[in-house]
């Protein structure tokens, strides 16, 4: 094989899928074989599985003021070990200094962005390469006069059939003068990185998404956002990215409903989605973790732990290592605790308090236009997998 001189076939393709993404876009310089190799779709699924086993990290998305004074988003990787962190060169460019800048989610190394009102970008930090996607397939306005169409809600995950990953977006129509706060109707179209383009589905939207902080999560094949249904109920809506349905999973009978002073967050956490039940203002403040598990069913729903009352949390953002939770100081400094010894670090990661956000995420070769790009038939990549 060329290139490799007396090393191994085995021991060769180890060391490359070993190497960082910055140094395998380096690597395809080196040679013809090198290029074809690390570009093969096989290459690309075997890095991105020892990432997912050995190198998964926290995405941190937050807002620094410039000197200025005008609100710039910076993306930075955090790592377990230590508590490093690093800040990515990522254009930025379309939503820089976009104050409402939202992390949708994260697939196999690419994340969504969007600002809720214009471009929705797809990007891999690593490879450096984005792509805004193609415009709505949705009419700007249904044949019923008089509504008025907007983005209520969008989400971003895997589809294990098709094995490419999916945008879904629901778009409200409100009518001008509403009384009962719930619109008119909702219409949904799904995005696939597969097809290169949008389709709208036929299918009805069971309840209404609402905003709440670090709700939006991706989890066993479904995207999830907090709603309320038509008699007002909070409610967990999930979307599978497979099926491309709906599903309501009730929030846990030992909730307080309609206490809006409380703020309810929905994480991953040991293999179930977990929700965080905390007061939205106060400088103290408990967190009661609950823990779904039995995917669906709302008898599952257990309450594990309360945290706290600490002093100078604003919000959790994400579960990592299994025993440690990454949150939001009051000041707009990253913090996390320990669920087993009980402890607060201080991280040395600032921010504009409240512009905070997070998802686990992995470093990987996967292009942005639609997945894995596969080698032609005349490429001689004679490497045995």
């Amino acid at each position: 094989m060329e290139g490799i001189g007396d090393l191994p076939r085995e021991l060769f393709l180890e060391i490359l899928l070993r190497l960082p993404v910055e140094s395998l876009m380096r690597c395809k310089c080196v040679c013809k074989f090198w290029y074809a190799l690390i570009r093969n779709a096989k290459f690309i699924e075997l890095h991105l599985k020892y990432n997912c086993n050995n190198n998964v990290c926290v995405l941190l998305k937050r807002c620094l003021l410039t000197c200025l004074g005008e609100k710039e988003n910076m993306l930075s990787l955090v790592c377990s070990n230590g508590f490093s962190f690093v800040n990515l060169d990522v254009d930025l460019s379309l939503y820089k200094k976009e104050p409402c800048l939202q992390l949708l989610g994260h697939c196999d190394g690419v994340i969504c962005l969007s600002n809720y009102r214009d471009d929705i970008v797809l990007c891999n930090p690593a490879t450096r390469e984005s792509m805004v996607l193609p415009q709505s397939c949705l009419p700007c306005s249904p044949s019923i006069p008089n509504l008025i169409p907007q983005t209520s809600a969008l989400g971003f995950g895997y589809d294990a059939k098709s094995h490419h990953c999916k945008v879904v977006r629901i778009v409200s129509y409100w009518e001008e003068i509403n009384e009962s706060g719930l619109p008119h109707l909702s219409r949904v179209e799904v995005y696939s990185l597969g097809t290169g383009s949008w389709k709208e589905i036929n299918v009805k939207v069971p309840a209404h998404v609402l905003y709440s902080p670090c709700f939006e999560t991706y989890f066993n094949g479904s995207f999830h956002w907090y709603a309320v249904d038509d008699n007002r109920n909070e409610v967990i809506l999930s979307f599978h990215m497979g099926n491309e349905e709906f599903q309501v999973i009730p929030m846990p009978s030992f909730l307080s409903m309609y206490d809006y002073s409380m703020c309810r967050s929905l994480l991953v956490w040991m293999g179930c989605i977990s929700l965080i039940i905390y007061p939205g203002r106060g400088i103290e403040k408990s967190f009661e973790i609950c823990v779904m598990k039995e995917y669906g069913v709302r008898k599952s729903w257990t309450k594990v732990l309360t945290i706290g009352p600490l002093s100078r949390v604003e919000k959790p953002l994400v579960f990592w290592k299994n025993d440690e939770i990454l949150m939001e100081g009051t000041d707009g400094q990253a913090v996390s605790y320990n669920l087993r010894t009980q402890e607060v670090k201080d991280l040395p990661i600032y921010g504009v308090p409240k512009s905070f956000a997070t998802l686990v995420y992995v470093n990987s070769l996967v292009s942005v236009k639609g997945g894995y790009q596969m080698l032609d038939e005349g490429d001689n990549t004679d490497f045995d997998w």
